[in-house]
């Protein structure tokens, strides 16, 4: 190839490219005008800098292309024509929120450090308990009923059982009874976000419902009603139920003692005689310490 003055110019693959034109002359001649870089130079020019090794690059699913759905590539007539499958990346993300739904209406986020790994079986008076609430994550099956004086241990097994449950992606609910009652209530007032009737059928068919101090609650007509209701309709279904009070059972009302007395549902209620858990463990830790 000859340039204007008909001097031969070698091809070049990498032009160098100003950021703005130089201006010629009369003659042709660029006023100002840099010398033509070296190869070289020329590819350092263009080529992109070092990539920063402590810069994490976004992944983009190699599936799906980051669209999260895919289509099979069969062909017409096939049963998977055309069918919209969800791709594995999407549906972690939808593991993730349910997990956290799950969590979220459990009401256990206060209780997650009652674990069985943090319970104390050695506490005279809870071994019994404690083996029967680890018997029943075999199977998440019938009733469990624990029994006992406050401070017992009953609340920290009857919450273990419901992490758990978490812990295998099953929807459970926490709740003290008189709590429990409390929330009802409210969602008779006006400026509430959440019709009564949407929370009371949650509550009495959620797979797993821990009711925590059976017994305690304002022993009102409605209350009474309304906690028979809830226990009435899981005893009918054989929903999953946790119980534990620490009232004598003739101090409660004869049709839940009925229900929850049924030896179809369970081997019958757990008694704890521990005195006081809380102080045993304490006793526990500081000789643990020394």
């Amino acid at each position: 190839m000859r340039n204007g003055n008909g001097a031969h110019q070698l091809p070049n693959e990498h032009h160098y490219q100003p950021s703005s034109p130089p201006v010629a002359n009369g003659n042709g001649n660029a006023l100002g005008a840099a010398p033509a870089p070296s190869a070289s130079a020329a590819l350092d020019a263009v080529s992109p800098p070092e990539p920063d090794p402590f810069t994490v690059a976004p992944t983009v699913c190699p599936i799906c292309g980051g669209v999260g759905y895919y289509l099979y590539d069969v062909p017409v007539g096939d049963p998977n024509f055309g069918v919209l499958m969800t791709c594995s990346c999407k549906q972690t993300g939808k593991d993730r929120r349910a997990a956290y739904d799950r969590l979220r209406i459990s009401n256990l986020d206060v209780f997650a450090d009652k674990t069985f790994e943090t319970f104390d079986p050695r506490v005279p008076g809870t071994a019994d308990a404690y083996q029967a609430a680890l018997a029943y994550t075999q199977t998440f099956q019938g009733w469990l009923v624990l029994f006992g004086n406050c401070g017992c241990g009953k609340t920290h097994l009857a919450a273990a059982i419901g992490n758990c449950a978490l812990q295998r992606d099953m929807p459970v609910i926490f709740t003290v009874v008189p709590d429990l009652l409390d929330h009802l209530r409210s969602t008779f007032s006006p400026n509430s976000d959440v019709a009564y009737d949407e929370r009371f059928e949650t509550i009495r068919s959620v797979p797993l419902l821990i009711l925590d101090d059976l017994g305690t609650e304002n022993t009102t007509a409605w209350a009474r009603e309304k906690l028979f209701q809830i226990i009435n309709h899981r005893y009918n279904h054989r929903l999953s139920t946790i119980i534990t009070l620490n009232r004598k059972l003739e101090e409660i009302d004869p049709r839940i003692v009925s229900r929850i007395s049924d030896l179809s549902l369970h081997d019958g209620i757990v008694s704890m005689s521990a005195a006081d858990y809380r102080q045993h463990r304490g006793r526990g830790s500081r000789r643990r310490r020394i």
